[in-house]
């Protein structure tokens, strides 16, 4: 009995199924009926068609796929088998290198490397001339074991060292770098400082500035001399009183003179030119002139009351209150021409001085550009914390 392989009896069925389907006998039909078939039908083209689209042929397909995927997956498995090669070559290379350059860098052949051999090691093989510094962090960052010297197995190699002196040179040229700029800030605001003191002028006082300082405390001492008209009637041959006198006369004869001391005097405190002892002592004899206001209001005041009820302020009380404000008004221009000509600001009265300091610009109230910007007002909380930060 002969005995067929089951692909051969597969391939016999599927011809004959496919030669059957043609040997079946033709029924007669009209000729409009089968006028839609090509003429050039082949019966060999029909048969490959078939055999293509045949299971077979799609599970020939499948297996030549697989094959192919097989062979790449053996080609990427060779591959990394030869890298993974060449990196242990190149590892055992570099190492043979570090060990070869260890030997070379230990002269006194310990077994280790210390600072003075690295120095020497490296300025011998880079060719350049390195500072003890540089060294010192090389030795601080490759030291792993903190001992002082590089071991074998600290050692990394020139190359490695190279790479870490390129990076140390780079830091120190951006730090070069940042401190110029720092320097070149710096000066600018120097500059800018100087400026501001030019312009504001807020130096020593000069002699010159000491003694103009004084005048304008004249403006005061006219206005105040009513309160002092029992004081200085008692001393009518003092030359001192006499030349009070005279200047007094000739203030008066000004017309308006008041408001032209006023006026003037607060102009020129706001030039910024001026020394700043001149332009406080200015504004401070315009506050102890403002002050000796409230005094006769408050005596005219009293006055008018008291003449309504019939009972007349006594001539005795009149006369110790004017001499106490003429006495207060005083010390108060005296304790401030003292001061002023020895160069210090007079700025000790209670209430005035302090209504004169929050008026003066500062530095700080010009900005970068020089452009003035005066400051708000500040509360007296917020002067108390000041003073404590101080």
């Amino acid at each position: 009995m002969v005995h067929f392989p089951k692909s051969s009896i597969l391939f016999i069925a599927c011809s004959a199924v496919s030669v059957s389907a043609f040997v079946t006998k033709p029924t007669v039909q009209p000729w409009s009926a089968v006028s839609h078939i090509p003429k050039t039908f082949n019966l060999h083209e029909s048969s490959a068609l078939r055999t293509k689209n045949s299971p077979l042929s799609r599970l020939h397909a499948s297996n030549s796929e697989d094959d192919e995927i097989e062979r790449l997956k053996s080609m990427a498995a060779k591959l990394r088998s030869e890298a993974a090669s060449l990196e242990a070559e190149r590892a055992e290379a570099l190492a043979a290198a570090a060990e070869k350059a260890f030997r070379d860098f230990d002269t006194n052949k310990d077994g280790e490397i210390s600072m003075a051999e690295l120095k020497a090691g490296l300025e011998k093989t880079l060719k350049v001339e390195l500072s003890d510094s540089r060294v010192k962090k090389l030795m601080k960052d490759f030291d792993t074991s903190g001992d002082g010297a590089l071991q074998l197995d600290e050692f990394v190699g020139v190359d490695q060292f190279r790479n870490k002196l390129e990076a140390l040179a780079r830091e120190e040229r951006d730090a070069a770098a940042a401190a110029k700029k720092a320097a070149l800030l710096e000066a600018e605001q120097a500059a800018l400082a100087e400026a501001r003191l030019e312009f504001l002028n807020e130096s020593e006082p000069t002699t010159t500035d000491k003694l103009v300082s004084v005048l304008p405390y004249l403006f005061p001492l006219m206005d105040g001399l009513q309160y002092g008209r029992f004081i200085l009637s008692d001393a009518e041959g003092n030359p001192l009183v006499a030349i009070v006198a005279v200047i007094y006369a000739l203030y008066r004869a000004i017309p308006f003179s008041g408001f032209a001391a006023f006026f003037a005097l607060n102009f020129l405190s706001n030039n910024p030119s001026l020394n700043r002892l001149v332009r406080y002592n200015m504004q401070q004899a315009i506050f102890l002139d403002i002050a000796l206001f409230f005094p006769g209001l408050v005596s005219g005041l009293l006055s008018l009351i008291l003449g309504q009820a019939g009972n007349p302020i006594p001539t005795a009380l009149v006369e110790i209150s004017t001499d106490a404000i003429f006495v207060t008004l005083l010390l108060a221009l005296g304790y401030c021409s003292v001061s002023s000509l020895l160069g210090i600001t007079p700025d000790k009265i209670p209430i005035v001085s302090q209504a004169v300091s929050d008026r003066m610009p500062t530095i700080d109230m010009f900005d970068d550009e020089g452009r003035f910007i005066p400051q708000e007002p500040t509360s007296k909380d917020e002067k108390d914390e000041d003073k404590k930060d101080k």
